[in-house]
């Protein structure tokens, strides 16, 4: 008589598979599950992967996603197609205690069924949530402001840029004209400026097909609290974009900070007020919650402290790498340094992660993570851009050709290359499109019409729109 499986997938008279848990999707999250799939075979492991959204998304490609250079379908992997052996769990992970083995998660079933969450029971820890927008009590700022760092903020940025154009045009009022036509972004690292400067160059396209709205009719400030921005780039092209950007009307104001967004006005710290209806806040970032909800070892700034192993310091069968973790930059030449929180060193630390934990179950030594920074690459928009690699410094047109191609070549799957690649070729065809999806964030708001209940508002919708939601 056949006998049945154990929990563990594993029929009787056989070793148990190694129950390995990977908490996120990201960068990290995504290479190391599909660098264990390859590695382990599966009657050696069972690889679970939790994550809040079904897709990775690649980040460097939402400024373009927003200009429409890229559509946002491509801007995202599908984890089901890429991690094929791997178990995914859609949901979130709400706390986890590593000395019991077992984390706490609610999917997207939970509220459905009215049961509890689901208590995933481990052996190995991969633990890589990323990061989240790093906000500051700012008045207005949960009101009215929109954040870049989701494939769907992208969208309904761009959604919502065009949207305003639209009113600008038709209204009558000076006042809301203004309004409309004013777009203030918060941050100068990357998001921040590769945002601005794609949508600006965007704005000023389609300006063209709008009768009354000329380029110049639109004011973009950018806000950076200290004194320079990109500093990944250096220096001397920092200058260079505050530069370039100031030679396309953009108000750069270095030094300053956003004090209030209430009531649709950015008041900033040097007294200046601008009435918008547009507050993009890109102001860095900070480690996801679900570090706290744990019982392993963090560190003032709230990152998990890692050794160069990638295992969490003092506990076993713990990894971790990306945002969420602290690790040591042995390039450095510098005690206590860590590695940036970038995609840069994700993706080189989850190659490292997924073959020292395939090493440790078979008993074999450590690596170390050691990686000397390479360089930045930045957009500015359609053939603009800096760069500074390996001690090189681009601009203009090279520096954007080098930001595409390195791209490219790290956007994972051959198939997701050949159709970014492809968007691409027909993006120099072709004009750029310029309508605004803005309804479909609200897809049934016109059926709830037309059934007699009028629009209803979606759950924790205010009244009035944000300033990056739909509002036409």
């Amino acid at each position: 008589m056949v006998k049945a499986a154990d929990s563990r997938g594993t029929a009787p008279g056989t070793s148990p598979r190694t129950r390995i848990l990977v908490v996120g999707g990201g960068y990290v999250g995504m290479y190391t599950a599909l660098r264990l799939q390859r590695c382990l075979r599966a009657d050696e492991a069972e690889v679970t992967v939790v994550t809040p959204e079904p897709y990775m998304t690649y980040q460097p490609f939402l400024p373009e996603a927003a200009a429409g250079s890229i559509s946002p379908r491509h801007v995202v992997v599908p984890l089901r197609r890429v991690l094929g052996k791997c178990r995914i769990v859609i949901g979130e992970a709400r706390s986890i205690d590593h000395a019991k083995r077992t984390a706490t998660v609610t999917t997207l079933a939970t509220e459905e069924e009215g049961a509890g969450p689901v208590h995933i029971e481990y052996d190995e820890l991969v633990l890589a949530p990323g990061s989240v927008s790093r906000t500051l009590p700012v008045p207005g700022l949960a009101d009215y402001a929109i954040g870049f760092k989701t494939v769907e903020e992208a969208i309904g940025l761009r959604n919502h840029v065009i949207e305003q154009m639209d009113i600008a045009s038709s209204t009558r009022d000076p006042q809301v004209r203004d309004a409309a036509l004013t777009f203030v972004f918060v941050g100068g690292g990357y998001a921040g400026v590769e945002a601005l400067a794609e949508l600006e160059d965007m704005a000023r396209y389609a300006a063209r097909y709008y009768h009354n709205i000329k380029a110049e009719d639109m004011k973009w400030v950018l806000v950076e609290a200290s004194d320079r921005i990109l500093p990944e780039v250096g220096p001397e092209m920092g200058q260079y974009t505050v530069r370039e950007l100031r030679n396309r009307r953009i108000d750069v104001r270095l030094g300053t900070r956003l004090e209030s967004c209430a009531d649709r006005v950015a008041v900033l710290s040097d007294g200046s007020r601008f009435p918008t209806r547009t507050v993009v806040w890109t102001a860095g970032v900070k480690p996801h919650p679900l570090l706290a909800a744990t019982d392993l070892p963090r560190n003032e700034r709230g990152r998990l402290v890692c050794t160069a192993h990638l295992t969490v310091d003092g506990t076993e069968h713990a990894w971790a790498a990306g945002d969420a973790a602290a690790v040591p930059d042995l390039t450095a030449g510098e005690p206590g340094r860590e590695c940036a929180p970038n995609a840069q060193h994700a993706v080189r630390q989850a190659k490292i992660l997924a073959e020292n934990l395939v090493a440790s179950l078979h008993g074999e030594p450590l690596r170390e993570y050691s990686h000397k920074y390479a360089g930045s690459v930045a957009s500015l928009g359609l053939h603009k851009g800096v760069a500074h690699v390996y001690g090189r410094k681009l601009k203009g047109y090279p520096a954007w050709l080098m930001h595409r191609t390195y791209h490219l070549s790290r956007v994972p799957t051959f198939n997701r290359k050949m159709r970014v690649l492809a968007e691409w070729t027909l993006a120099g065809l072709f004009k750029r499109e310029i309508v605004s999806l803005g309804s479909l964030e609200h897809p049934r708001a016109e059926f709830e019409m037309a059934a007699g209940g009028g629009p209803k508002q979606p759950p924790g919708k205010p009244p009035a729109p944000p300033a990056g939601g739909s509002a036409g």
